[in-house]
């Protein structure tokens, strides 16, 4: 009788085979059994990750047709509304994989919605990241990694965007000449570079189409292993809970559980994807017609990453430098330059020194495992979304035209409010959200101090109705008092009024003012119970009338 527990010699001959030679089952059955949290929103990262490989493989079967040439041909494919045509190459090549190639129009929507499926992945994995302190030590190499993959993202969307030039990607493409060509001393450089000359150039989308399939794709490549391999020496940061500590990680091994959860939830982001691209139209350049450097087609919108430079471009006053007083010696248009530059500098640089200033405040140098629930770092949560509203607003004037004509607002108006707006709606969010976090604390703390609402209503010897509570779970009582203090740093003065070491000086006084500001204990965690109702709400039997409701 066979052993039913023997593994099969289909499997255990090669095996042996290999081991014997690379000496890898040692390595394997360690990583193998690697722990991983069991926690939702740690497969964010995964539908930026499982987008990628859609893009690659939709990308490779468009790059077997597509041709980046701005050469002009006569089109004379299926589309007949535009037979006759003069219109470049890559248009024609477009058009061609659209109706003439079998699968073509599904692999190139699917192409374009895996594209904004990964912006929005990673844009959504790094807000988790930031909201819960998984950048600190040791893991911001990391988050500057994560930070250079959205940047690149961006860069990369853009010039996939261009490449069919159609009407719709020529306005895009003129907007980004507009902006290249208006940095100081470096813009005509770059402009000529881009496009082979006077805009629009010969050359643009062939150079694009090398950025978008070799460059860009390479280096995301690189990053993304870079990624993947830091986060799994450095193991995955968890939330607070029952067993849970800095040094050790509650969850299932990543193989078979992990690895099993993560193929089906590949295969669910490719059928998301391919639902999308087989139901939902996007992009439909047949529409749009060929780009001709005079014309705009009405309601022009860019995809939505890239809506918040839009908006910044409509909402910026009409502002011109010229320099030593005359337009002769040079013009800075900031009207451009600063929509093109500040509100992308000030996101991706505060998402790059974010973890080191952090330090600086708090002088927190320990090693971070275990996440920070939101609403207990109250001021992390509301710089974060203050930076949320801050982009909110610019992506939503992005379309300010469109607002205007559906709402029947002026346009006017609507670039007036959003000069406003820029600036008043971080600050009201911030105030906002830090006095959510600190109610949100408080409802910890009543949850732990006095126990849950059973909806069990119960009336005293004295007349008087009460609600019974119930103690929280084993599991949620270990999730809240997973809280800890935001650390500070150490500022008051000793007994000769002196101030500790590097809390002296205009810097030192700022960032002793900053940490006690941001660290310390805003809402402690009260384990007593109020007086009035406590042993009786605790009481749930006896001879008193109760109701449910």
């Amino acid at each position: 009788m066979s052993d039913l527990n023997a593994v099969p010699k289909a499997i255990s001959g090669p095996s042996t085979f290999l081991d014997d030679r690379l000496g890898g089952a040692n390595f394997l059955k360690r990583n193998l059994r690697k722990i991983f949290p069991d926690h939702w929103s740690f497969l964010l990262g995964e539908i930026a990750l499982y987008s990628f490989i859609i893009l690659l493989l939709t990308g490779t079967f468009l790059t077997l047709w597509f041709k980046p040439s701005m050469g002009e041909v006569v089109y004379d494919g299926s589309y007949a509304p535009l037979k006759g045509v003069m219109m470049s190459e890559a248009y024609a090549s477009s058009l061609e994989i659209s109706f003439d190639v079998r699968g073509g129009l599904l692999m190139r929507q699917m192409h374009h919605w895996a594209a904004l499926l990964f912006v929005a992945g990673m844009t959504v994995h790094m807000l988790r990241v930031f909201f819960t302190g998984a950048y600190r030590k040791p893991r911001e190499l990391n988050w500057i990694i994560g930070v250079l993959l959205l940047t690149l993202a961006l860069a990369e969307g853009l010039t996939g965007y261009s490449l069919p030039d159609d009407l719709l990607s020529g306005a895009g493409l003129r907007i980004t000449e507009g902006v290249a060509i208006s940095l100081p001393l470096v813009g005509t450089y770059i402009t000529f570079f881009l496009f082979g000359g006077e805009y629009p150039g010969g050359d643009v989308v062939a150079r694009f189409y090398s950025l978008h399939i070799l460059l860009i794709p390479g280096i995301l490549l690189a990053l993304v292993s870079a990624h993947m391999v830091l986060m799994w020496v450095q193991k995955h940061t968890q939330m607070p809970g029952k067993g849970r500590t800095n040094k050790n990680v509650v969850g299932a091994p990543f193989y078979p559980a992990f690895m099993a959860k993560a193929g089906a939830y590949f295969l669910f982001t490719l059928g998301v994807v391919s639902g999308l691209a087989t139901f939902a139209q996007i992009n439909p350049i047949w529409l749009f017609g060929p780009y001709t450097p005079a014309d705009v087609s009405a309601g022009s919108q860019p995809d939505w990453y890239m809506g918040f430079l839009e908006g910044s471009l409509r909402i910026m006053p009409p502002w011109e430098w010229n320099l030593f007083g005359t337009a002769h010696a040079g013009t800075l248009p900031m009207s451009v330059i600063i929509p093109a530059l500040v509100p992308m500098g000030i996101i991706m640089t505060g998402l790059a020194l974010y973890p080191f200033l952090e330090r600086w405040v708090t002088g927190d140098h320990r090693e971070h495992h275990v996440a920070d629930r939101p609403r207990n770092n109250p001021h992390r949560t509301s710089i974060g979304i203050s930076a949320m509203t801050f982009y909110g607003v610019l992506w939503l004037l992005g379309a300010n035209d469109e607002i205007s004509a559906n709402f029947h607002v002026s346009l006017n108006w609507t670039t007036y409010m959003g000069r406003v707006l820029i600036f008043v709606a971080p600050a009201l969010a911030y105030l906002i959200t830090y006095r959510m976090c600190l109610g949100l604390q408080r409802s910890d703390a009543a949850v732990i101090g006095h126990g849950v609402e059973s909806g069990v209503i119960k009336r005293l010897p004295h007349g008087e109705f009460i609600e019974v509570h119930t103690p929280p779970s084993e599991d949620t009582e270990a999730h809240m008092r997973g809280k800890e203090p935001v650390p500070a740093l150490p500022v008051d003065e000793d007994a000769a009024g002196i101030p500790p070491k590097g809390m002296r000086g205009p810097l030192g006084k700022l960032r002793g003012r900053m940490s006690k500001a941001y660290g310390g204990e805003k809402i402690p965690i009260d384990d007593g119970h109020h007086e009035e109702h406590g042993e009786h709400a605790a009481i749930g039997s006896g001879d008193d009338r109760s109701l449910t409701h």
